[in-house]
């Protein structure tokens, strides 16, 4: 097999995971309980690969499924103001726990990583659904970032020559990244003027943000991995790695979305 065809082996294997990624996805977001459940166990599902990530805890499970279950009450019970409120009780908890089993101060950094990660980010996706443009927003946010993900790799499979984040994550090229927000900018008009109704100079902001934004979650996640010195967070998704892998591109975007695009539709 030629070097070029090897840079295209896994294409396969990535489509496959991605029909199901489609299908969990559509059913998550079908309506505002299942995005609650969606939302919490995306939350539980990180937060143990988290721990795996920073060789926290033998037994992830328990601690995760704990953050899993609280997330998901105070997703179902309260506003969202109420929410950060009591989300900072819960960190304050979970943070104590890990600190009671003696854990060593870079281990609790990564606690801390994680809890702002899973309970603070990707809540934003239940945010955009239940606040924002409703149904159409969370397709929008969720498409235009993973698709933007797809981009970039593909702009930097056929275009990649100069690395930009060698030392990092060398496979990231300056070609992928700037073919990739390119790509995203006409992805964001496309659905904006469908989907949110918004016009060009607020579809064209959006993407330049999300572009950018999307390919630094990518670059954070790969640096605390490189660190750790694992590759993939976990095998949930063959192709493609852990969920965290999957979803690190909507750790900025998704709060980056909620709160900037109320901003951007009244200028």
């Amino acid at each position: 097999m030629s070097p070029e065809e090897n840079k295209f082996a896994d294409v396969p294997l990535r489509v496959k995971t991605w029909i199901y990624i489609i299908i969990v996805f559509a059913a998550g977001i079908s309506h505002p309980l299942a995005m609650k459940i969606f939302v919490s166990w995306i939350s539980f599902q990180c937060f143990s690969e988290f721990l795996k990530l920073f060789k926290i805890s033998s037994n992830t499970i328990i601690p995760s499924l704990c953050i899993g279950i609280a997330q998901f009450f105070l997703l179902y019970f309260f506003n969202i103001e109420q929410y950060f409120l009591y989300s900072c009780f819960v960190s304050a908890f979970v943070l104590l726990y890990f600190i009671l089993l003696k854990m060593r101060v870079k281990q609790l950094y990564g606690v801390i990583t994680a809890l702002l990660v899973c309970l603070f980010a990707f809540p934003h996706l239940l945010f955009i659904r239940e606040n924002t443009s409703g149904l159409n927003a969370i397709i929008f946010i969720v498409v235009v970032t993973e698709l933007n993900d797809v981009f970039q790799y593909l702009s930097g499979k056929f275009f990649g020559k100069h690395k930009i984040t060698p030392q990092i994550s060398p496979n990231k090229t300056l070609e992928g990244l700037i073919g990739g927000v390119f790509l995203t900018i006409i992805l964001s008009n496309i659905l904006g003027f469908f989907l949110l109704k918004t016009d060009i100079l607020v579809n064209t902001v959006l993407g330049v943000l999300l572009g950018i934004s999307g390919f630094c979650g990518d670059v954070f996640m790969s640096y605390l991995k490189r660190k750790a010195h694992i590759k993939d967070t976990g095998a949930l998704l063959p192709g493609h790695g852990g969920l965290l892998d999957r979803m690190d591109s909507l750790i900025f975007n998704a709060p980056i979305f909620f709160w900037i695009f109320p901003l951007l539709v009244k200028i």
